[in-house]
């Protein structure tokens, strides 16, 4: 897992029209990249709704969001397309992403245990070193949290 002031991994991982999306090609910019449960919950939209209602201003920032969980490009594509998402989800079925940000834990749901990503947020800064992580997020305000955490232009 980085740690804040070094260095992100080179990751890749297939988003939703189906093409690569390298977190190195982002280089230069702020990177938002949260990682949230599964599409189309109730929690998971409401958090994308947030980071899009705020995406202009996280353009005019030189900030790109991205949106990371296990769900399938197809089942990506359908949510952002619903939702109106301006921002790419990488679907990170086999965990690589996850891993690397040490966003799966145990959980409790219901009453039973099960492991699952822990909602969280990591900012990147245009040298590819992390700035900042929010863990164990909770969803009401954080996206305006993150955009005040990326200087204004």
């Amino acid at each position: 897992m980085p740690e804040v002031g070094k260095k992100v991994p080179a990751l890749h991982g297939v988003i939703g029209d189906g093409s690569t999306l390298k977190l190195a090609s982002l280089k230069g910019q702020w990177v938002v990249l949260y990682f949230y449960p599964k599409d189309s919950t109730p929690g998971c939209t409401g958090e994308a709704k947030d980071f899009r209602d705020l995406y202009p201003a996280f353009r005019r920032r030189n900030a790109q969001v991205i949106g990371v969980s296990r769900d399938s490009p197809k089942s990506h594509a359908n949510f952002a397309a619903k939702q109106e998402l301006p921002f790419p989800l990488v679907s990170d079925s086999d965990e690589t992403w996850c891993q690397a940000f040490d966003v799966i834990h145990e959980k409790v749901l219901y009453g039973k245990r099960h492991l699952g990503i822990v909602r969280s947020t990591f900012l990147i800064d245009p040298d590819g070193k992390l700035a900042q992580a929010w863990r164990g997020v909770k969803v009401p305000g954080h996206a305006q949290a993150v955009l005040d955490a990326i200087p204004a232009k």
